[in-house]
């Protein structure tokens, strides 16, 4: 518990906060920006004629 309380008050912890915060948005957008273009290069590559 005085853990949480560190977190949430002392200015460190807003800073860890803030930090894995940062980080954790960070993931959220890589990984949809990867997914979003690893189907667009899939779609490209089926419409590509055979050889």
């Amino acid at each position: 518990m005085h853990a949480l309380k560190d977190l949430f008050t002392s200015d460190v912890g807003l800073m860890s906060l803030a930090g894995l915060t940062f980080m954790m948005g960070m993931a959220v957008f890589f990984v949809r920006y990867f997914v979003r273009h690893i189907e667009e290069d899939a779609r490209k590559a089926d419409s590509l004629p055979r050889r």
